[in-house]
């Protein structure tokens, strides 16, 4: 590839004019970097393009990974028709216009491969128009997405194409990139060990980003090396990718829960900060974290709760970002406490046994009787008062007549549910003895 400086003076306007993304673009799948788990010879891709046989397919990652670069090496390499469209500007009439083009093309002898950048936002209506052409050959679809697949296509579309996972770019990726740049622009950047590793990490994956990040390194007239305090100074960090509605919104909140689960603290306040950077809304951290202490800690520490709805009306006080130092002690609090799902499974057994159970009315014994036509029916008798009780508990049946008693709430050794199980022996033993 002919360096930028090597370039004739007259072609100095035409070359400027070109990014330097578009200008590293890979001209075969050997020079995609990153992707090796998917192009390898063992990885799908790979093993497809030695057969010699190209399904359909969604490109599923992150944005700057190489899904557009990867689908038109595809069509380059299986000698197809390489057709694009982004499903942000493109409508029905775009797609019946791509798919008679593809039809003559097939009847040239000629397959088309048409590459959908963003398919997620395209309905589910526009989403079944390319189930017939998939299905006769017009075309081989590539769709790229940066959002889940399952959640976001057609269970009849991603019955038709197999999901290929593309990862982030890692920094040894990012370096190997920065390297050819260095090659095509003809100069090392002005940047200390340091502060490359700092310009790498504003990448946050993102080969795209890296490169126009380089672009604009290389532009600047510096003496000597810029530190990372130096660079920090004259590029602003690149926003951590996060999008409050997709998978990054599920899969960090997945995170904290399972942190706050595993008592680790630093690993909660880890997603929690994350989730924080990247715009989430702080009352639905709180709510969540309310029922983290619900679910996963429950009776054996039932101050949790209390903890959690106090940072919340805090936070709700003070607003962002003083409030915030709330919930992140809330985080804290969880993270350490006792745990125990104990209630959470006593309270959906006692659900499930309610379906079962259907309408059984209580036992007559436990119903009040105001009239005198329901102490006729029997409403009442029988009942014992606990409070005159020995021991202020009578040990009489509460389910209803013919229900065999189960054990739903089993408190486990662990923080207060510690003196709740002595409770629950105590109570069983009582009962025990009344039934004699």
């Amino acid at each position: 590839m002919p360096d930028l400086f090597d370039t004739p003076a007259q072609d100095a306007p035409a070359a400027a004019a070109r990014p330097l993304a578009d200008q590293l673009r890979p001209q075969s799948l050997d020079e995609v970097i990153g992707q090796a788990q998917a192009l390898g010879p063992d990885g799908p891709l790979g093993a497809m393009l030695a057969c010699g046989a190209l399904a359909s397919l969604i490109l599923w990652g992150p944005p700057g990974v190489g899904k557009t670069t990867i689908a038109r090496l595809l069509a380059d390499q299986t000698d197809m028709h390489f057709s694009q469209i982004s499903a942000i500007f493109s409508g029905v009439p775009e797609l019946r216009k791509v798919f008679e083009q593809a039809k003559l093309r097939r009847q040239n002898g000629r397959g088309t491969l048409l590459f959908v950048d963003e398919i997620h936002r395209f309905n589910k209506a526009q989403q079944d128009s390319f189930l017939p052409h998939m299905e006769d050959g017009t075309i081989v679809l590539v769709g790229a997405t940066t959002e889940n697949p399952s959640f976001e296509l057609n269970a009849a579309l991603m019955s038709r194409a197999q999901v290929i996972v593309l990862d982030r770019l890692s920094l040894t990726d990012l370096e190997l990139l920065a390297q050819r740049a260095e090659k095509a622009i003809g100069h090392a950047l002005p940047l200390t060990g340091p502060a490359r590793e700092a310009l790498l990490e504003m990448a946050d994956g993102d080969g795209r980003a890296l490169l126009n990040l380089i672009a604009q390194v290389a532009g600047w007239q510096v003496a000597g090396k810029l530190d990372p305090e130096g660079l920090g100074t004259r590029l602003m960090r690149r926003a951590a990718q996060y999008d409050k509605s997709g998978d990054a919104h599920y899969n960090l909140i997945s995170a904290l829960h399972k942190s706050v689960r595993g008592s680790d603290p630093d690993a909660a306040l880890y997603w929690f900060a994350r989730m924080i950077d990247g715009g989430e809304d702080p009352r639905y951290l709180a709510r969540r974290l309310t029922r983290m202490a619900v679910e996963d800690i429950g009776l054996a520490d039932p101050q949790a709760q209390a903890v959690c709805l106090e940072s919340w009306q805090t936070f709700e006080r003070l607003g962002a970002p003083e409030g915030e130092l709330a919930l992140a002690q809330a985080v804290i609090y969880l993270a350490l406490a006792p745990k125990s799902n104990a209630a959470y499974g006593a309270w959906k057994g006692a659900l499930r046994m309610a379906k079962e159970t259907g309408s059984k009315p209580p036992p007559k014994h436990i119903l009040n009787a105001p009239t005198k036509l329901m102490k006729e029916q029997g409403y009442g008798a029988g009942y014992a008062y606990d409070h005159d009780a020995e021991e202020g508990f009578s040990g009489q049946n509460y389910f209803p007549d013919g229900v065999k008693r189960p054990v739903l709430y089993q408190p486990l050794e662990r923080g207060f549910e510690r003196e709740l199980a002595k409770r629950v022996a105590y109570f069983a033993k009582l009962r025990a003895r009344r039934a004699e």
